[in-house]
């Protein structure tokens, strides 16, 4: 997929100069005349990031990062100004900002800015795909094989589990058989690295609103 690079500035000279720079190098533009048209065609889930003027009327470069923070439009922005601002510098970068470049931009510093940026984008997709895998996975088990799972992933064994549940060994058995059907591993060591993906990818324990079914 080619990356997609937003312009969004007011300048309609500022986003024509760097939509000559930055399709050189193969890539989309989509260049927005405000924050109220960026948001509108701003698609998080493709790969891209986006150019953002600090110093626009009615919503400011600042602002629009704020509401793509509560909107969780995750999609990394390098900004532009062409005053230089220390303040404002260290609130987009407080609030996760790839770059800050001052006019007249300097044309190696915003494509190496780009590149960062894109690095970063492909990751995020990364790992929100990599996450809705894992939910997607774990609504298909029971809470009762979420907490089988749970201590199967801590070393127990079946008997152990048995006493800890309150359950007959052969009951935990099936459990476990359905684990390795229903989340599509094969393998004990295949099970445990599923369970270790799955809290880094939610960072809290198993949760019983991913299940699906009741015990």
């Amino acid at each position: 997929m080619t990356p997609t690079i937003y312009i969004v500035d007011d300048d309609p000279a500022v986003r024509d100069a760097l939509a000559l720079q930055i399709k050189t190098q193969g890539l989309k533009v989509v260049p927005c005349d405000s924050a109220a048209a960026f948001l509108e065609v701003c698609n998080p889930r493709i790969i891209g990031c986006a150019i953002i003027d600090i110093r626009m009327p009615l919503v400011t470069g600042l602002a629009l990062q704020e509401m793509l923070i509560e909107r969780k439009l995750n999609i990394p922005l390098v900004f532009i100004t062409g005053h230089g601002d220390v303040e404002q510098c260290r609130i987009a970068f407080k609030n996760g900002a790839v770059d800050f470049l001052t006019k007249p931009i300097d044309h190696q510093r915003l494509l190496d800015s780009l590149r960062r940026a894109v690095r970063i984008s492909i990751q995020q997709q990364r790992q929100e795909a990599e996450s809705q895998d894992v939910h997607n996975r774990l609504s298909r088990i029971s809470s009762r094989e979420r907490e089988v799972l749970e201590l199967v992933a801590l070393g127990l064994s079946s008997k152990e589990i048995a006493r800890e549940l309150n359950l007959s060994p052969r009951t935990v058995e099936a459990h476990r058989a359905n684990l390795f059907n229903k989340l599509d591993v094969t393998s004990l060591a295949d099970l445990i690295r599923f369970y270790l993906t799955t809290l880094e990818a939610t960072g809290l324990k198993l949760d019983a609103d991913d299940t699906a079914n009741n015990r």
